[in-house]
């Protein structure tokens, strides 16, 4: 259930991520209490899953979802590039989170 949870959190972690970005320094009402519900939950997961996973591995695990998951919602909703490097480079950082994954 930690593994669900942390997934979770990671992809909450995107779900901030972007809604910070939309808030305009918190001038926006409902892209600033997105970020703020979606922060709290993010977090509230990540410390319930480092109660049984490692926190080196637990928390690498969500700044990997987070990362990945905020890049490419850029490159798929917001038009960011999306060049075969950059798209290789995200695939190295899920790699690592598989393989945190599987030897943990």
């Amino acid at each position: 259930m930690a593994w669900v949870v942390l997934v979770v959190s990671g992809v909450l972690e995107s779900v901030w991520a972007l809604a910070l970005g939309r808030s305009q320094g918190f001038t926006r009402l409902v892209p600033s209490v997105v970020f703020v519900v979606a922060l709290v939950l993010s977090m509230a997961g990540l410390a319930y899953s480092l109660k049984s996973i490692p926190i080196g591995t637990g928390y690498a695990v969500w700044v990997g979802i987070g990362a990945v998951g905020t890049a490419v919602a850029g490159m798929v909703l917001l038009g960011e590039s999306a060049g075969v490097l950059r798209i290789l480079s995200l695939l190295l950082v899920v790699a690592g989170v598989v393989g945190l994954k599987l030897f943990h």
